[in-house]
């Protein structure tokens, strides 16, 4: 498993309190705010936005349509993470 999508699978389930879910519950394609998904809501992608902003310094507008194709999924989020990270090295 990428360490970095174990990795934001733990940080999701923490910080919106997802106690029944373990990270092997979540797959990397699973939609995060689908019913069909993990069921994530709009106010739980304003504490997902607000706490990728606090760990991993990335600003984005929850309510922005190329924002919530980075919040869609494990895989776009690590995405986005992996993209951020490489252009504050550059």
């Amino acid at each position: 498993m990428n360490p970095l999508h174990q990795e934001l699978k733990v940080f999701i389930i923490e910080a919106m309190n997802l106690e029944d879910i373990t990270p092997s519950d979540i797959g990397d394609d699973m939609p995060l705010f689908a019913d069909d998904g993990l069921g994530l809501d709009s106010i739980d992608a304003l504490e997902l936005v607000l706490g990728l902003k606090k760990k991993y310094g990335i600003s984005i507008e929850a309510s922005d349509e190329a924002s919530r194709q980075h919040l869609r999924s494990i895989e776009t989020l690590a995405a986005l993470v992996t993209a951020k990270q490489q252009n504050r090295q550059t």
